[in-house]
Order: C-alpha cells, then sequence, then structure tokens
C-alpha cells in the first residue's frame, strides 16, 4: 500500500518542516511513503528534497512552467497512473489543484487534502468556488488547527464539520534555563511578508521602546518586506534597539535568548513558531486569530491580543517586561502545555488513524457497492428468467 503525498515546494517553511518530520515518523509506523515534489527548479525545494531522502522518503520531482500547465496536469496524470497509491494526501494549493484532479482521473482509492495557512488570495470569490469545487473531488479534508478549518468555512464556505484537525507536534529538547536578564529581549520569527503582521510589530515596539529604553526586539527571517520594515525601523527612529537577523536555522538558541517570542500574525494557520518558543520554556504574545488561539491559552502561557492592532500589543509586551518573575511563570506553564498537548508523535498517530479510518470507509463503501451490484444483476437474472418463462408460455 503506496501513500503518495504531494506539495510545490520552493523552500522549507511551516509546511515543509512538518512534512520533514510527520513522513519519516509514518514510514517507521509501517507506511510505504513516498513523495512527488512539484518545483520551479529552486534551490529550497532541492534542499528540501535532500533533508526528506535523508529521512529515508523516496522523492520524485515534477517541474512546473506556470501556475496553470496542461504539461505538468498531463505529468501528474501519468506518474499517477503509473504508480497507483492507494492513498494521495496533497498539500497547499498547486498539488490540490493537480493531484486532486488527476487523482480523480486515475481512480486513486482514497484520497486526502491538508490545509495548513491563511492567504489573502482565500478571501476571493473566484478562488472561493473553486477551492471548494476541487475540495469536493477529496474524500476528507483535513486543517491543522481548528482555527484554520473556522476560517476556511468563513472566507470559502466549507463546512467547518468536514474537516479532520491533525496538528503539528514538537519534540522535546532539554529543560531550557528561565530568562535572567534584566534588559526585556522579544524575538519575532517568521517570513516577511504582509500577513505576518511585522508593520503592526514595528509600530507596537516605538511605544514599548519609549516606556523601556532598555527593550530589544529581534526580527528572525527574509522576505519580500526585508527592505520596507528596514526603512519602517528607520523611520520610528528605532536604531540599535532592533536587530534583523535574517534567516535563523536552528532558532532554539535566539529564543532562548529572548523574554517571549512575539507572533502579530494577521493569518497563522497554526503557528509552530508560538509551540516552539512554548517549548523552550517562553511564553507567547500572539494575535488572537486561527490556529494561534488552539496554542496560547490567555494568561497562563502567553497573552493574546487583536490583530492588527499596535496598542494592545504594546501593551502586552509592556506588562511581561514589567513582570519578568510571570513571564518565567508562564514560560513554564507553555512548555508543559507544549509536551502534554502537541507531542511529536501524536501527529503521525492522529495522521495514521485518519488513514485507517477513511480506508475502512471506502471499503465499507466499496463492499455496499458490490452487494448492491450482485443484488441488482440477481433481480435482473431473476427479471429476465420469469421474462422468458412468460413468454414461452404464451
Amino acid at each position: 500500500m503506496i501513500v503518495l503525498h504531494a506539495q510545490k515546494v520552493s523552500g522549507i517553511s511551516g509546511s515543509e518542516a512538518h512534512l520533514l518530520q510527520l513522513l519519516p515518523d509514518l514510514k517507521a509506523r509501517g507506511w510505504d511513503i513516498r513523495f512527488l515534489m512539484l518545483h520551479e527548479h529552486e534551490p529550497g525545494a532541492w534542499e528540501f528534497a535532500r533533508e526528506l531522502e535523508a529521512g529515508g522518503i523516496p522523492v520524485d520531482g515534477i517541474p512546473m512552467r506556470t501556475d496553470v500547465d496542461p504539461v505538468t496536469f498531463a505529468r501528474v496524470l501519468a506518474y499517477l497512473t503509473n504508480k497507483q497509491p492507494t492513498i494521495l494526501h496533497t498539500h497547499l494549493v498547486h498539488a490540490d489543484a493537480y493531484g486532486q484532479t488527476a487523482g480523480m482521473v486515475a481512480g486513486i482509492p482514497l484520497r486526502l487534502s491538508t490545509k495548513h495557512g491563511f492567504n489573502e488570495f482565500r478571501e476571493g470569490r473566484i478562488f472561493a468556488l473553486g477551492d471548494r469545487a476541487i475540495g469536493a473531488l477529496a474524500h476528507r479534508q483535513i486543517a491543522i488547527s481548528r482555527g484554520l478549518a473556522r476560517y476556511l468555512a468563513e472566507t470559502e464556505g466549507f463546512a467547518e464539520s468536514d474537516f479532520e484537525i491533525v496538528h503539528y507536534g514538537i519534540a522535546p529538547g532539554p529543560e531550557p534555563a528561565p530568562y535572567t536578564d534584566p534588559a526585556p529581549r522579544f524575538l519575532c520569527v517568521g517570513r516577511l511578508i504582509p500577513i505576518k503582521g511585522h508593520v503592526v510589530l514595528l509600530r507596537a515596539f516605538r511605544q514599548v521602546l519609549d516606556a523601556r529604553p532598555d527593550a530589544r526586539l529581534d526580527i528572525a527571517g527574509r522576505g519580500v518586506l526585508e527592505h520596507g520594515l528596514k526603512d519602517l525601523a528607520r523611520e520610528l527612529d528605532l536604531g540599535h534597539a532592533v536587530r534583523f537577523l535574517g534567516h535563523v536555522n536552528p532558532v532554539k538558541a535566539s529564543i532562548e535568548g529572548s523574554l517571549a517570542m512575539v507572533v502579530p500574525s494577521l493569518g497563522e494557520g497554526f503557528g509552530m513558531v508560538a509551540l516552539e518558543a512554548m517549548e523552550r520554556r517562553r511564553p507567547v504574545i500572539a494575535a488572537a486569530i486561527g490556529g494561534l488561539e488552539d496554542i496560547v491559552r490567555e494568561g497562563e502561557t502567553g497573552l493574546l491580543v487583536p490583530p492588527g492592532e499596535a496598542d494592545p500589543l504594546a501593551e502586552a509586551m509592556l506588562r511581561l517586561a514589567a513582570d519578568p518573575a510571570s513571564a518565567n511563570a508562564m514560560g513554564q506553564a507553555a512548555r508543559e502545555r507544549a509536551l502534554e498537548r502537541f507531542p511529536e508523535f501524536r501527529c503521525a498517530e492522529r495522521t495514521e488513524e485518519v488513514y485507517e479510518y477513511w480506508l475502512d470507509v471506502r471499503r465499507l463503501s466499496g463492499e455496499r457497492r458490490d452487494s448492491l451490484g450482485m443484488t441488482q444483476r440477481s433481480s435482473a437474472a431473476a427479471a429476465s428468467s420469469a421474462s422468458t418463462k412468460s413468454h414461452g408460455t404464451l
């Protein structure tokens, strides 16, 4: 039984990091896991492929020329027809569009689709109609958080109850030390793109710095907004108080060097950086949106603030800066929640549960169809026999 995962990859971000953990775990549980990578020859795609193959997962690649490419569809269809996986599990928009469509034509027995995140384009009516139509081709939808399922129901018209929920997981590291620096340092990790909320964060930090001149902010990540955010930091006269770290891997040392993680996203399917901070015993200040509400408990493991608003974000940062003992207590509770509620093994275990359940559903459905077909054939044969006998007596 082949289980084929498919995704378009350009680099290693949240969903890719998730697959690098999940797929080898599923393989270790006895599943024959393969990966089909759609790509545009990006260096990050090959980095991902090398890491996945190092985890024992075979990777095949199909190049794409454009987002809508009939040649890519033909190649995906030929690939699925040749490999005939029992389960096709697609991730993100491109793999859904090509994989679910080709998978239906190729007659793949069980087709699943995982939704990973918030995107601005999902709020367009035409995209929503198309995504729901493609979603109908999958036998079951999966969301990485209840908040994401709710967002997809509100923006695209999916039924929230149609989603299985499979959270990301995290492995425990050694017990980290509490934060002891008297100067409060905050960390934000994520791609420098509009939906991550960095503009709001910089405006909030201007207020923090006015009240606490010793405060510092580190921003880790790269993206299209990098130059614009640096210009905004200069415009706000943040000076040496803000550092742009670029890409940081691994990020654990940066987390441990911070009082708290700040996640000011305007949309977040799960919020893996929040979970990473919690595992490292740091509280999280997060926007109350999407998967972040699944992870962070207000006042217990961190603070939740309205998305897109600088004033409440600044107030939350100043609250933790003024009470490091409370911040450390939240950090301890955060680590306990991360390891209890989101252990690494649970993600693979939950995925396995979904596979087994829906394989049973499909098998029983097939048995019912076969039974119905036999009944219909028997009825047709009886009717034919009765008709023959009837004609014979005339």
